[in-house]
């Protein structure tokens, strides 16, 4: 090992075993409130204030939606800065400009900046490699940064920015201990985002959430676009390979890769983004935001989205991991199971799951197919859902457990030894049960 990658791998052990991370440990990790933020800004020079930004916050969708507008913005010739989380299979997946992860020198030159730096501001993971993000874009001069919020939104520490645009995907049951226990409570905390004249684009809205999105807005000044009444997604059917054809009167006919069935909103949401970045300064062209789409795993590294891995079995991981999420991953499953079915082959599901060990399974679990082979596991991560438990929770729910696996990468080799080449092979319940997968193959 050279002396780069041991002064990365130190970096990252600095960062994952010294600073409370909300992925590994949940509640403990949660740092509510942006005093520290606003510290470690002044700390770091301010770094937020030197780019432009747009801010998109969401239950569901809000990655999609980001990788699909830093595309966008990539391939219209504007030098892009992306800022997501959680990462899948590389740390520096969480930061990216124009696609490119931020160097591993990068990294390690921050943390040795803050170490040497007054300690008492005592952040959280997300906080500090929040503001790693922002001093790269900054120093790397970035025309704009899409920023994806962690939690909510109100006191979320991407909160500090003054977006041009923001936008909110959707509003459903997630993370409810510390973001409430209604829509309407969800909603208020995401709608925290919005700032005094900044357009604000709502992806989706139920009356509950509605009346919450449009009062907060005029109390703030903000400038609401409701997507979901103005309809810019003219077709959105199937590819015969994978994906979707897609028709807008704003860009004309594109293919989507993204093959979820849930990606018919977040793609509708995303074209009222477009239709007003030029009201804020932001000029497209629509052949190159054509292009942004088509390329956006190309362009920005999204994985876990309805993936692919193989065609036979077909293999499909997803993160969805909340009950508005899985609703519709497990919709597509059933509907890709009936069609094998219809072709007279003897499919059959494997579902390979597991949760995180604050998750409500048993509101989620009697959403699942009773006719599938379960492989239960859990992630390696202190707080994944130990497997024992969760086949408790399965039996009780009427699931039949065809195997337990103390890792995902056993229970991937165990389920695909046993499918045959016409059977169906889906990984998800949690983001880190996708993660470790991806981080074997």
């Amino acid at each position: 090992m050279n002396n780069l990658e041991e002064s990365y791998n130190e970096a990252l052990e600095y960062l994952y075993t010294r600073l409370p991370m909300f992925s590994r440990v949940g509640a403990a990790a949660y740092k509510p409130g942006l005093d520290r933020t606003i510290a470690l800004d002044n700390l770091f020079g301010n770094p937020h204030r030197r780019f432009r930004s747009i801010h998109i916050a969401g239950t569901n969708g809000k990655g999609s939606t980001s990788h699909m507008l830093a595309s966008v913005l990539q391939t219209n010739g504007y030098r892009t800065g992306l800022y997501t989380s959680p990462h899948l299979a590389d740390f520096r997946e969480r930061m990216r400009i124009n696609g490119e992860m931020i160097p591993k020198e990068k990294v390690i030159d921050f943390t040795r900046r803050w170490r040497e730096s007054d300690k008492e501001i005592d952040p959280s993971f997300f906080e500090l490699t929040m503001m790693m993000a922002f001093d790269w874009f900054a120093s790397e001069n970035v025309d704009i940064a899409v920023i994806e919020v962690g939690m909510g939104g109100r006191l979320d520490s991407t909160n500090i920015i003054t977006p041009v645009l923001s936008a909110i995907t959707n509003i459903s049951f997630d993370h409810t201990q510390f973001l409430g226990d209604t829509l309407s409570k969800i909603a208020l905390e995401k709608a925290g985002i919005m700032k005094p004249c900044v357009p604000c684009v709502i992806g989706e809205a139920s009356s509950e959430t509605e009346t919450v999105f449009r009062n907060h807005a005029a109390a703030t000044g903000a400038t609401l676009k409701e997507a979901y009444n103005t309809p810019l997604l003219t077709s959105f059917t199937p590819d015969d390979e994978w994906g979707w054809q897609c028709s807008s009167p704003l860009i004309g006919d594109f293919h989507l890769p993204l093959a979820g069935e849930y990606q018919k909103k977040n793609i509708n949401t995303l074209l009222n983004i477009l239709n007003i970045l030029p009201d804020v300064g932001i000029e497209l062209n629509k052949e190159k935001t054509r292009e942004g789409i088509e390329k956006v795993v190309e362009n920005t590294g999204l994985m876990g989205r309805w993936m692919r891995m193989s065609s036979s079995p077909l293999t499909i991981c997803d993160t969805g991991h909340n009950e508005a999420g899985l609703r519709y991953n497990l919709h597509q499953l059933n509907e890709i199971m009936q069609k094998r079915h219809r072709h007279a082959t003897n499919a059959k599901l494997f579902m390979i799951i597991g949760f995180v060990s604050d998750k409500d399974v048993d509101h989620i679990l009697p959403l699942f197919p009773k006719e599938a082979a379960y492989y239960i596991t859990q992630a390696l991560i202190p707080r994944a859902m130990p497997v024992d438990i969760l086949a408790d929770k399965c039996e009780a729910n009427g699931i039949t457990i065809a195997g337990k696996f103390e890792s995902v990468k056993e229970a991937v080799y165990a389920a695909t030894n046993c499918a045959a080449h016409s059977d169906v092979i889906y990984i998800g319940g949690s983001t880190f049960v996708v993660a470790d997968y991806l981080k074997t193959c």
